[in-house]
């Protein structure tokens, strides 16, 4: 399928400000089964300059400079992407001691996921919700994930919140209850504590009515032999073709669509469309 996405970001200001460079995460990634056919951004007002970038963790980034002041800052993306359904279990586990876990990542690979392994949010009490749900999946790494991202869509409430960082994965279990963001945020911490690299995923989902008009939050893990997969545990499921990624990174708190500041006594207002909708493929 064909998959369109239009994204309009405004940010009002009371009174004329100094724009200082902004960074945007809204180019999507490309994967095998998904590449964009068709992509345009629109700023008002006109930027002085547009930097194209690839970061550190392999996300399109593009910085964008202004020379003049203005009460306000609009950005627009429109994309068309090609989005094909595949079996997001067609892979083998590869060294095979790797299907149960705790294991370990050779060391060919283990030192370029560090930054995705570490567990700063991995308290005791993560891991010990971890260790339950890896016994109910006997200890066996996809079953863990599976489950993992069932548990928390059948036993959490989800709230939707679009501002503020996501909630410590402590605060999330105890409350069960969150956003996609503070259930992300949970199921890295939860893959962590059992050494199983996990990164978080910002983007689009088309299909579901709780996430039609908001950026949606999910988190890929490494499994040697399949590589970076994902699962959304709002959704409870690993994703398939309808997730679009702008961004994947070891930081939760790295990828707003839109980032940067002004300069100016003034206060801030934003507000923001979004539609994704199945267009004519032909």
């Amino acid at each position: 399928m064909n998959l369109r996405v239009r994204h309009k970001l405004r940010y009002d200001y009371e009174k004329p400000v100094a724009l200082d460079p902004h960074v945007l995460y809204l180019h999507p990634k490309t994967y095998p089964h998904q590449r964009v056919l068709n992509y345009s951004l629109h700023i008002d007002p006109t930027p002085s300059r547009i930097v194209k970038n690839v970061d550190v963790e392999g996300n399109i980034q593009q910085v964008v400079y202004f020379e003049f002041q203005s009460p306000y800052l609009l950005v627009e993306a429109d994309m068309t992407l090609s989005s094909e359904p595949f079996n997001v279990f067609d892979f083998v586990l590869f060294p095979f001691e790797t299907q149960k876990i705790p294991f370990q990542y050779p060391e060919r690979l283990h030192k370029y996921l560090t930054p995705y392994l570490t567990r700063q949010d991995s308290t005791p009490y993560i891991e010990q919700f971890a260790r339950q749900v890896a016994s109910t999946a006997q200890w066996s790494t996809v079953p863990f994930l599976t489950e993992l991202s069932q548990h928390i869509h059948a036993h959490f409430g989800y709230e939707q919140r679009t501002e503020g960082k996501a909630f410590p994965p402590n605060e999330t279990l105890r409350a069960q209850s969150g956003s996609c963001r503070d259930f992300s945020r949970l199921f890295i911490a939860a893959c962590r504590s059992l050494g199983i690299a996990a990164r978080f995923v910002s983007g689009y989902l088309y299909g579901s009515p709780l996430q039609a008009h908001e950026l949606h939050a999910w988190v890929e893990v490494y499994l040697p032999g399949a590589g970076w997969r994902g699962f959304d545990p709002t959704e409870g499921r690993a994703i398939m073709n309808n997730h679009i990624c702008l961004g994947a990174s070891a930081d939760y708190d790295q990828l707003a669509p839109v980032m940067g500041t002004f300069r100016g006594a003034s206060s801030s207002f934003l507000t923001t469309e979004l539609t994704i909708e199945e267009v004519d493929s032909r």
